[in-house]
Parts: C-alpha cells; sequence; structure tokens
C-alpha cells in the first residue's frame, strides 16, 4: 500500500480530515511512492490554533535556552545526514551528494541562529535627560509561516524557520507537496532536540493551505521562495492582510566571461552552475554571456565538449552529474522552452530532449541542453526555464554584457569571470543585481550575511539569513525611563518645574 506523509502538528504526526492528496513520484523511475495530503482551510487554522497556544512560553524561554535546542538540532541532523538526503533525494530526484549539500547549506543558518542570544540584544543609552535613560529590545511577533519550493526542501525551510524560532516566535511551514518528506523529518529532529510541541509544525496543501495562511489575522508574517508570479501574489495579499512579507522570486543569472578570463575555469563553472541539480536552483547559471566574438567562439567549442561529458542517471546512483527533473509536467515544461528557442532562431548545440535512462525509461530525465546566438527578445533568455539549459548571449563589449545583466527583469545573482581587478570592481559597483560573484559562479552567500535578488526576483524590504532574517522576525520596542528622585537627592534638586505641554526635545 501507497505509504502516507501525515501533517505534523503540535508534536505529533496528524491525520488529514479533508478528502484531497496529491502524488509523491520517485523522479528516477517515474513511480508513484506516496502520497500526501491537502490541508483544507480549517485544518490550517486548527495548526494556527496549536501554534498560537505555543507561543507564549516559547516567547519567554531564555534566548539561551532556545540556541541549546538548536545546538542540540544541529547534532541531530548530522547523526541522520545520509537517511535525510537519501529521503530528499528520492523525491526530489538532485544527486546524493547534491542533497546533502542541501541540508548542509541549512544547517549552517541554524549554527548561525545558535548566536540568537547576541542578534536579539537591544541598545541603551544613559542619562539621555536628567534620570532618563532610553532603551530598546527586540520582542517576537508571535505566529510566522513559510511557504517553500520543492527545489531545497531542507535548506530553505531551515533558512525560514531557524531565525524564526530562535527569536521566539511560532513556526508553520507550508512546504511543497511534490517532496514533503524531509521537512516531517526536520520537524521530528526538532521535537527530539527538545523543542516544545508546538513551536514547529508542517502542514502539506496546495494554494488552498496557502490562502489560509497568508489571510489569516493570527499569522504575523510570512516568507515564500518560488516563482515570481506566485512570490508577488503572496507578497500582495500579505500585506494587504496586514503581514510581515519576504518573498523570493525567479532568476536568470548571467555569468560575464571577459576576454581574459580562464575559459577552462569557466567551462568548468558553467557545467556544474548551469546542470547541477538538472537546473533546478535559483542561483542556476542560465546565461553565459562572452565579450567578443573570438571569447565567444571559444567558449561555445570549450561547452559543446564538456556538455558531451556529462553524466545523468538516478539521483542516487554514484557518479552521476545531475539526476532526473521533479515531475513530468517538468520535463514538458523545459521541453517546450527548448522547441521554442528553436523557433525564434537560436543555435541549438546540444539536445537533450528525448533522453532516456536505461531500465529507468519512465524516469523525469531530460539531457544537458546548449543553444548559442541567443539574443535578448527570445523567450529563452528573458524567462526562468529552471531545467539543464544553459543559453550562450553574445556581448560585443564589456558595456553591453553588463547592460544585459542589469537590464533583464530578474535580479537576483551574476557573476563575472576575469583577472582584472578593476573591470572586477567596476562591475561589483554598477551592476544591477542582488547577489555578485567574482569568479565564483554561484554568488550564495555564507549564513551570515544575507541572501535575497533584486527587482522581480524579490518581494519586500528585508532579505533572508543573516541579520536580516532577525529584524524580520522582531519587532523593537524602545523604552524611555525614568526614575523620579526622593529624599536627600530630590531636595538637593529643588521644586518641580511643574507640567509641561511642549513636545519633549533635547533643546
Amino acid at each position: 500500500m501507497t505509504r502516507m506523509i501525515p501533517h505534523f502538528v503540535g508534536g505529533k504526526h496528524v491525520e488529514p480530515t479533508g478528502g484531497r492528496m496529491a502524488d509523491v513520484f520517485e523522479p528516477s523511475t517515474g513511480a508513484v511512492q506516496a502520497r500526501v495530503p491537502l490541508a483544507t482551510t480549517d485544518e490550517v487554522r486548527a495548526a494556527i490554533d496549536v501554534a498560537e497556544a505555543a507561543q507564549p512560553e516559547w516567547a519567554a524561554t531564555n534566548p539561551q535556552k532556545r540556541a541549546r535546542v538548536l545546538m542540540r538540532f544541529v547534532d541531530l541532523v548530522n547523526r541522520d545526514m545520509d537517511e535525510i538526503a537519501r529521503l530528499l533525494s528520492s523525491e526530489h530526484g538532485k544527486t546524493f551528494e547534491d542533497a546533502k549539500g542541501d541540508v548542509q547549506r541549512g544547517l549552517e543558518v541554524i549554527e548561525f541562529c545558535i548566536g540568537a542570544p547576541h542578534l536579539l540584544k537591544g541598545e541603551y543609552s544613559t542619562g539621555v535627560g536628567t534620570g532618563i535613560d532610553v532603551y530598546s529590545m527586540r520582542q517576537p511577533l508571535g505566529v510566522v509561516a513559510g511557504i517553500t519550493p520543492f527545489n531545497f526542501p531542507a535548506m530553505i525551510p531551515l533558512w525560514k524557520a531557524g531565525p524564526a524560532i530562535a527569536s521566539g516566535n511560532t513556526y508553520i511551514l507550508k512546504p511543497s507537496e511534490r517532496d514533503p518528506s524531509v521537512p516531517v523529518k526536520l520537524a521530528e529532529l526538532f521535537l527530539e532536540a527538545g523543542l516544545p510541541a508546538g513551536v514547529f509544525n508542517v502542514v502539506h496543501g496546495d494554494k488552498e493551505a496557502v490562502d489560509a495562511l497568508i489571510t489569516d489575522p493570527r499569522i504575523q508574517a510570512v516568507g515564500f521562495v518560488g516563482s515570481t508570479p506566485i512570490a508577488e501574489y503572496i507578497y500582495t495579499t500579505a500585506i494587504a492582510n496586514g503581514k510581515r512579507a519576504q518573498c523570493f522570486g525567479g532568476a536568470k543569472n548571467h555569468l560575464i566571461v571577459m576576454p581574459d578570463a580562464d575559459l577552462d575555469q569557466v567551462a568548468d563553472a558553467l557545467m556544474g552552475a548551469g546542470y547541477g541539480s538538472a537546473g533546478e536552483r535559483c542561483m542556476a547559471i542560465s546565461v553565459a554571456v562572452p565579450v567578443g566574438e573570438e571569447t565567444a567562439d571559444a567558449l561555445a567549442a570549450k561547452l559543446t565538449e564538456r556538455v558531451a561529458e556529462l553524466k545523468v542517471g538516478p539521483s542516487l546512483e554514484e557518479g552521476m552529474d545531475y539526476g532526473p527533473l521533479v515531475t513530468r509536467d517538468a520535463v514538458n515544461r523545459v521541453t517546450g522552452y527548448i522547441q521554442q528557442g528553436l523557433d525564434e532562431g537560436a543555435t541549438l548545440l546540444a539536445d537533450g530532449r528525448g533522453f532516456s535512462v536505461e531500465g529507468h525509461e519512465e524516469g523525469f530525465y531530460l539531457g544537458p541542453t546548449l543553444f548559442d546566438h541567443v539574443t535578448t527578445d527570445m523567450a529563452i533568455y528573458r524567462e526562468e526555464i529552471f531545467g539543464p539549459v544553459l543559453v550562450i548571449a553574445r556581448a560585443a563589449d564589456y558595456e553591453e554584457a553588463l547592460a544585459m545583466a542589469s537590464d533583464h527583469e530578474y535580479g537576483n545573482g551574476v557573476s563575472i569571470f576575469t583577472r582584472d581587478g578593476d573591470a572586477a570592481r567596476d562591475f561589483t559597483a554598477r551592476v544591477n543585481v542582488g547577489m555578485v560573484g567574482v569568479n565564483v559562479p554561484i554568488p550564495v552567500p555564507i549564513a551570515y550575511f544575507t541572501f535575497g535578488g533584486w527587482k522581480r526576483s524579490g518581494f519586500g524590504d528585508l532579505n533572508q539569513h543573516g541579520t536580516d532574517a532577525f529584524r524580520f522576525y522582531t519587532k523593537t520596542k524602545t523604552v524611555t525611563s525614568r526614575w523620579p528622585s526622593h529624599g536627600a537627592l530630590r531636595q538637593a534638586q529643588g521644586p518641580s518645574d511643574g507640567a509641561s505641554f511642549v513636545i519633549p526635545t533635547m533643546s
């Protein structure tokens, strides 16, 4: 019998009460391996009830004790790392080693959040007026929610939940219904680490569950990662309902290749950044921008050679460079883009359509695809494909390359490969993109800096992880305190000046 992946609410598995279910596939074989419930509005509200009840006690818990729970959680995840990675790989399709990287990048944010006692400190000024001190404190918002995508089922839930619960909030996660098992496993490990029941909850679902979260008045903040249309919808709906929101959308990340760049290094970088995880990364490099025709011709030749050597197969088989896409619908969408690129006049150097793996013919595979002579008006340049498709868009000079990355509607990530420090310095200062790499193909910041794109890649004022996350999940209270003098000190100060009807100033 096909297993069912339950909700996790109040520290226990909760069977669904609604009738709607979705299939969870094994991408390597194409078979249905599990079923996941799609929560009703009432089920979401019941989970909010539980989180709301648990929040006051958790908020009152000493920040150091909250941090110790996170410390134990890190140990438990490391203990079960291989099990979690296999589970992730079997539902998502990324390779086993890539799946471990997914978990590890999430843990790095949890490790940063262990510093919550320091990160939550306020400020204090003494003697701002006669007998008057002013100080601030950071306090939790209450119940907050995260809506996370299929492509990082461990990393992004931990990016969202770590700062939220470290700050004293309770959390409701609505993960992707395509690969929901890892979030439930993480919830179980949080409970084992000592997190009180009801602080971290997982509710599966689709748009009905999302709408219930972003409209319920008890949810104080919402974090989302996914496509831009949905990011914009969740952001506008959440803020219209009085919530904080940070919503991150699509990307079209460029890698600028200057004429002085080491093309072997560039080719290696593009193979990993363009085709790793089958291109199902918001930070994937999907556009290579060689500067000058000589650079472009040489790069195209190297990439064509390297693409032919890529190994594609079952996600848990050793030695694979990447595995299948997450669903058959994803394969069909990407193959549609490949045909569209041909129809619009791009040169197809490698065609991944029709790719299959012996013994896994029903798996969701797509071979590596490479286009050249792509122009900025083509759909394969303008739109996020989210698959193993790399395009070469040639630039006549540096200024044109800079403009291509800066003018694109997405502003998530960009990289430049060069030996010229002056060019790199100018590029990092001028490019209109949120995250920039210099000779680094995937410029994902480390956990104590913040992650976030610009333009239509990000909605909201504060980014993910780093200190921004603690600002997002807390509210600042400022206290102005005066203790009137008594006894001898009061007599020495003389009589009171009486009531004042003027706004207080420092004059």
